[in-house]
This record gives C-alpha cells, sequence and structure tokens, in this order.
C-alpha cells in the first residue's frame, strides 16, 4: 500500500533553552495540510519570517559548526537536527513550527522530548502521498578519513560505523532499516562530546546551553555526573543525528552508509542530494504517480497528482477543461501575495515572463500527462519556440492558460499555447517536450 502523508492531530507546545546559543526558546507545533512541508515560522522577530525546510534551506557548516541550521533571506533556525529526527522517525510530513528565538530548544540532548510530546497528541493520516527522493544511483562524498555513501535501496536503510579515539566511546556499528515505526531506543540517545573539548567550543561561542544533564561529557576516567542510558548510546546518537540531518531533503529511500560521519559531512551529503535531485526532476513537468484523470475539469489536488510542482512553484489553480491528447484550459489567479512582487518591481507589480511561459508549460504538462500512454512519465520541457508578450499581467488579473496539441508522438511532443487577461491575448507560445520514462 502506497504511504500516505501524515500530519499531527492538535498543537504541540515546548520550551527550554539553546544548546549552543544558551537562551530560552519557546516552540509550538502545529498541524498543516498535505503538500505543505516543514515550515519554521520565527514569531519573536517584528516582520515574522517563515523558513521552509528543503535542501535549500541548509546553511554551511563552516559558518554554523557543530549543528545543522537553516535559514532564508538572513532568518536563521539553529540546532534543528533533534526535532527533524523527531519528525523522521514518526512520517511527519506537513508541520508548522512556530518559534520564538534562533534555536531549538536542546531539552535533554536527544529527540525524546519531541517524540514524547507528538505521540501524547498523536499522528493523522492525509489524503496525498509520500512523495519519496528515490536514490537510482551511487552518491558519495568524503572528509578526511570520514565518508558516507549513499545507493539504491527501495526503503531507507542506515548502516554506520563509529570510530572514536576514545577507550570509553570506542567503535561500534549499527545497521537499522527504516519502516515507518520508532526503532527501539533510537530517539532517546542524547548528546555528547570529549571534556578536552569544552573550552574550544565555548571560545567559539558554542555550548552556552550544555550542562551535564543535558550533554554526555566524556573525561578520561568516563562520564561526568552522568551515566549511559544504554550500552550503544553514543553509536546511536550519531545514527539520529543523520536520521534528522537526511529529513532536510523528505523522506529519502536509499541506503546510507557512513562512517565516522559528523553534521559537516552530513550537509555535504545533503548538497549532492541538491544537485541529484536537480538532474532527476529539474526542468521535467513529471508525473508524480500513474494518476490519469476520469474528468474534464481537475481541481488543484487532482493537478498535483500529476505534477511534481508544489508551493511557491505550482503556477496552475485549476485545469477548467481536458480533452485529453487534445486541448486544456488552465486558470492562474496572480494576487498580490505572490512571491515574485517582492523583488518584479517594489511598488509596480509585474508577473514575469518567464513564470508566465512556465505556467503555460504546466498547463501543457497536464494535457500530456494526462494521456494514459503517458502515465508515469517525465515531461521534460526542451524549447520554447515563437515567444511574444502582448501585454504585462498585474495583481488582480486571471490567466486564462488555453493549450492546443501540435504534434503528440510516444517520446515527443509540441504544443500550441496561449495565455488570456479579460479575453485579449497577454502572451503565447510553442513549447515543446521530451517524453521520458520517469
Amino acid at each position: 500500500m502506497p504511504e500516505k502523508q501524515k500530519t499531527i492531530k492538535s498543537r504541540v507546545f515546548l520550551e527550554g533553552i539553546g544548546l549552543h546559543t544558551g537562551k530560552e526558546t519557546k516552540l509550538e507545533l502545529l498541524p498543516a495540510p498535505v503538500d505543505t512541508g516543514i515550515i519554521f515560522m520565527r514569531k519573536d522577530i517584528e516582520v515574522a519570517s517563515f523558513i521552509k525546510v528543503s535542501l535549500y534551506s541548509v546553511l554551511a557548516p563552516e559558518k554554523y559548526p557543530r549543528r545543522t541550521s537553516i535559514g532564508c533571506d538572513g532568518v536563521v533556525v539553529h540546532t534543528v537536527e533533534h526535532l527533524m529526527a523527531a519528525l523522521h522517525l514518526l512520517g511527519i510530513d506537513n508541520l508548522q513550527v512556530n518559534i520564538w528565538g534562533e534555536e531549538i530548544p536542546g531539552l535533554d540532548g536527544s529527540a525524546k522530548h519531541f517524540v514524547d510530546k507528538i505521540r501524547e497528541v498523536g499522528c493523522q493520516e492525509q489524503s496525498l502521498e509520500r512523495d519519496f527522493l528515490t536514490i537510482k544511483e551511487p552518491l558519495w562524498v568524503e572528509e578526511g578519513s570520514a565518508s558516507i555513501v549513499l545507493l539504491p535501496y527501495n526503503s531507507l536503510r542506515i548502516s554506520y560505523v563509529l570510530d572514536y579515539d576514545n577507550p570509553l566511546i570506542g567503535s561500534g556499528y549499527a545497521d537499522i532499516a527504516f519502516n515507518g515505526s520508532l526503532k527501539d531506543n533510537l530517539y532517546e540517545a542524547r548528546t555528547f562530546c570529549l571534556e578536552d573539548e569544552v573550552k574550544s567550543l565555548l571560545s567559539m561561542g558554542l555550548g552556552k546551553g550544555a550542562n551535564y544533564k543535558n550533554t554526555l561529557v566524556v573525561s578520561d576516567k568516563g562520564i561526568i555526573d552522568n551515566k549511559l542510558r544504554f550500552e550503544d548510546e553514543f553509536l546511536k546518537h550519531k545514527v539520529l543525528d543523520l536520521v534528522g540531518d537526511l529529513y532536510l531533503s523528505g523522506p529519502l529511500r536509499g541506503h546510507v552508509i557512513a562512517i565516522r560521519g559528523g553534521h559537516s559531512l552530513n550537509i555535504k551529503l545533503l548538497n549532492k542530494l541538491r544537485r541529484y535531485k536537480e538532474k532527476v526532476k529539474s526542468a521535467g513537468i513529471g508525473s508524480r504517480t500513474a494518476y490519469v484523470p476520469q474528468g474534464t475539469e481537475l481541481s488543484a489536488q487532482e493537478i498535483m497528482k500529476i505534477l511534481p510542482h508544489r508551493y511557491p512553484f505550482l503556477l496552475v489553480d485549476k485545469i477548467t477543461h481536458l480533452d485529453k491528447g487534445k486541448k486544456a484550459i488552465g486558470i492562474k489567479s496572480v494576487t498580490m501575495n505572490e512571491y515574485f512582487f517582492q523583488g518584479h518591481f517594489p511598488g509596480k507589480p509585474i508577473m514575469p515572463g518567464v513564470l508566465i511561459i512556465e505556467a503555460m508549460a504546466q498547463v501543457g504538462g497536464v494535457l500530456m500527462l494526462a494521456c494514459e500512454e503517458h502515465k508515469g512519465k517525465l515531461a521534460y520541457f526542451m524549447a520554447a519556440d515563437n515567444i511574444k508578450f502582448r501585454k504585462t499581467v498585474v495583481p488582480g488579473d486571471q490567466l486564462v492558460i488555453e493549450v492546443v496539441v501540435g504534434k503528440l508522438r510516444s517520446r515527443t511532443g509540441s504544443v500550441i499555447t496561449k495565455a488570456f487577461v479579460d479575453g485579449k491575448v497577454v502572451a503565447q507560445a510553442e513549447l515543446k517536450f521530451a517524453m521520458v520514462e520517469s
């Protein structure tokens, strides 16, 4: 059975001190609609700004070491890995995270409190299927003697080798297949550091909120003022960090083999995953499932069963007419809230011509992929010819996009498309696609 997206059933509230900033932070988790993803909202600044968790919001570990940070337009949230690990382990796809502060509270140094609080309110399945990033070719990164290899696999599997030059931490090996269930005590494994590292961390402005209760501090004589929850807690925490970092790419299918990895190397892998995802999916209007619409009108939800595009790049609100293999008409209502009006242009908002063409291409993609013989394929946007812009498109306009098939073969296709506002042509083009197996 296909896996469905999930969110939480009701509000979750947590508060605590950030492990690195040492500052008080409040956190509110709220249910979110399908295909929202994980959205962070900074509530402690004058102009609330959101950060959508993705491969594009990951910040450089050189600037923010020993943790995983995300950001957008100068707004950042630090140390997201333990919360993201909890969401990954619980299979939560859609969530709004309101945060008062710049760092996720450290709590007990693991994902336990996040998991426990979410399990108290429960999770609920949603209407659409999960959109997995499936690895189909080997990827690898390395950093000194540490390395990560990512191989094709039919689910998520992590194999991790721990190798510390410390007799108490020592070495270890874990091989865990993730099948949508909490993996024993993995989420309870706490962060750790060597006693010799404490001074250097503090001199870097890090670890201000760490203490012997939320961090296992390892000296030559043992763990200071604490003890292990279970024998392989050091090993399990490194796996937990990797689980959290990986979820910045969304649900993943692949076998991760990591040797002595940490946040810096994990983020290198995320950067490679971003390039891999761009290569596989960018420039392609692809059917994310084998869904073939039955009616002549399609809602936004039905469009998203055909196209992989999501906010803010889904530029079709609905299809009002669909004659498979022949013609489609789509609608895009242009409002002042469109993200691109922030920079195009301040004081004189105009919809960029390239996005008008993209909207036309998306309606063309629906038309191409709605055919039974093309279900599950990718329609790669190859070329746009005879492009003409007749009139500017501004907030309040409703684009009516008409697409007619020119030539349609098993592997290629072309469409003639026009966009209208109030019955007048504002843009037109001939678009060409290549049809390939996904």
